[in-house]
C-alpha cells in the first residue's frame, strides 16, 4: 500500500484548519489535494486528536498482524487434516 506524503500529525492539522473555518475546497487547493482524499481522512480521522490517531493506527498493525499469524495457523491445521 501507498505511503502517504502527510503524517498523521499533519492530516489531523489540514482536518482541523476546515474546521476553523475555512472552505474545504481552500484547504485542499492549498495543501495540494483532492477533495476526495480530504473526505477519505475526515471519515477516517476526523474528531481524532493527535495520540488518539497514534493509538489507531499501532490498533490497526496489531490487527493486520493478528490476522496473518490466524491464516497461517488455519494454513498449517488444513494441511495437518490433508496429512491425516
Amino acid at each position: 500500500m501507498k505511503r502517504s506524503r502527510f503524517t498523521e500529525e499533519q492530516i489531523i492539522a489540514i482536518l482541523k484548519e476546515q474546521e476553523g473555518g475555512m472552505a474545504t475546497a481552500a484547504v485542499c487547493c492549498r495543501h495540494g489535494i483532492s477533495s476526495a482524499t480530504f473526505y477519505k481522512w475526515k471519515s477516517k480521522l476526523g474528531g481524532l486528536d493527535v495520540s488518539e490517531a497514534r493509538r489507531l493506527r499501532s490498533l490497526e498493525e496489531e490487527n493486520s498482524r493478528l490476522k496473518k499469524l490466524l491464516a497461517e495457523a488455519m494454513l498449517d491445521n488444513a494441511v495437518l487434516k490433508d496429512l491425516a
